[in-house]
């Protein structure tokens, strides 16, 4: 799907605050509400907006640990096997496959470090893991959504 810029002024305007009325983004772009809702559907239909959600600061909700951690796998294993193993982990909260010498990476949230430590005990104990390497986050310097690149 091809983006015009009014599709990526109304996506960037969603990704800060998704809880904007039709009629506001119009506003904001120089449209009618209708014709915003319009494009917001057809944005939905194509697939470039999958949903609409919250940003959380997962410290006040509780996780003061956060950590990457990387898997390496024995022999040749599946995306979808590892997707599938650490997909039981509500900690595991991104999940992808990466070039280099690991197979995976993960970015888990937990309690504390105890927390941290149980969760990474349990995905090392997956049957397909050959060894983790994990660093824990001190400070986090840039969290940015996702939204079109720029034209």
């Amino acid at each position: 799907m091809q983006l015009d810029r009014l599709d990526s002024d109304i996506i960037a305007l969603l990704v800060e605050d998704a809880r904007r009325s039709y009629a506001e983004l119009g506003e904001r772009v120089g449209l009618s509400a209708s014709a915003v809702k319009r494009r917001v559907d057809r944005l939905r239909a194509a697939g470039a907006i999958t949903g609409f959600t919250v940003r959380l600061d997962p410290g006040v909700l509780g996780w003061t640990v956060e950590g990457y951690v990387e898997l390496y796998c024995a022999n040749s294993t599946a995306p979808a096997a590892i997707r599938a193993a650490v997909d039981r982990f509500p900690e595991v909260v991104d999940a992808s496959t990466v070039s280099g010498d690991a197979d995976a990476v993960l970015r888990i949230l937990a309690t504390d470090m105890r927390h941290f430590e149980q969760v990474l005990e349990q995905i090392g104990a997956q049957p397909f893991v050959a060894r983790t390497k994990s660093v824990l986050v001190l400070s986090p310097l840039l969290r940015r959504p996702s939204t079109p690149p720029p034209h």
